[in-house]
């Protein structure tokens, strides 16, 4: 099953792709879906109502306004090669706000603050139900589903400290979506996907989420063991090699300038960036 969140004239509305259009669910977005019950799943493959027609599809982030926003760095080993670090033992987590995700065609902003803003495609999973200290046999039950996104990053700010935020969270950067591609669509398993991350047409980023350091159900038991994840959190898994900061010389994203970021059965996000107004 795919579910998005759409904008509508009347608000956001969870909605359930069905063919060429979309059946709007009685929530606002899908985290209210998610956190509508145990049957969520069952009750979303059988509503029937009101439809968009896919051209009608005004994407919000997949969810728009998660609990936790939770992201690994250096979990792909091409891209500690290129970023100069050692291997960690355990995954490398920080946090991001919501003021920083946008729709999957929503344009990026480029702040006015920092020319040093890099591109990093991401496979993303949302959680579907309450989660703590899971063992990693048992943690991909806790997953409801998979999706794009990109850490968009301002290099110069991420470097500023040793904790990565400040980079990582700048308001409205980081695209997510278009669906949230429901976990049982891959059979318990893992997901194995091609991830591709575009400039302009070129290709910067290319990998499968097969290379990750910690895998979907290591993250689930590391962080539970820490928080309890609920219903709509999101993580971010980590970005493979290819970064714009990683290369001689660094290439960063400008204005007008097109990134796309594919995971292959997810979908993609094509953002275009626009520069915050310097006042």
């Amino acid at each position: 099953m795919r579910l998005a969140t759409l904008r509508t004239a009347e608000g956001t509305r969870a909605a359930r792709r069905d063919g060429e259009s979309y059946v709007l669910l009685p929530h606002s977005d899908v985290s209210g879906l998610l956190n509508s019950g145990e049957n969520w799943l069952e009750a979303a493959a059988a509503a029937d109502g009101e439809r968009l027609a896919d051209a009608e599809a005004d994407f919000a982030p997949v969810v728009p306004h998660p609990n936790k926003i939770i992201c690994l760095g250096l979990n792909y080993a091409t891209h500690i090669r290129e970023m100069g670090r050692d291997t960690p033992r355990y995954p490398t987590l920080f946090a991001k706000y919501d003021g920083s995700l946008i729709g999957a065609h929503d344009p990026i902003t480029l702040p006015k603050v920092s020319d040093t803003v890099d591109w990093e495609a991401e496979l993303a999973f949302v959680i579907g139900r309450a989660a703590r200290h899971v063992s990693k046999s048992d943690a991909l039950g806790y997953v409801a589903g998979y999706s794009v996104a990109n850490d968009v990053t301002v290099r110069e700010y991420q470097r500023r400290t040793r904790e990565f935020l400040a980079g990582k969270t700048f308001e409205g950067t980081t695209p997510f979506g278009p669906e949230l591609v429901t976990a049982d669509e891959f059979g318990g398993k893992e997901p194995d996907l091609e991830i591709r991350c575009e400039v302009d047409g070129e290709v910067m980023q290319h990998s499968r989420t097969s290379d990750l350091l910690f895998g979907i159900a290591d993250i689930v038991a590391y962080v539970s063991g820490i928080i309890t994840l609920l219903p709509g959190d999101v993580i971010c898994t980590g970005t493979p090699g290819g970064v714009g900061d990683g290369r001689d010389p660094k290439v960063y994203l400008k204005e007008g300038q097109t990134l796309r970021t594919v995971v292959e059965g997810l979908g993609e996000t094509v953002n275009v960036c626009v520069r915050e107004a310097r006042v």
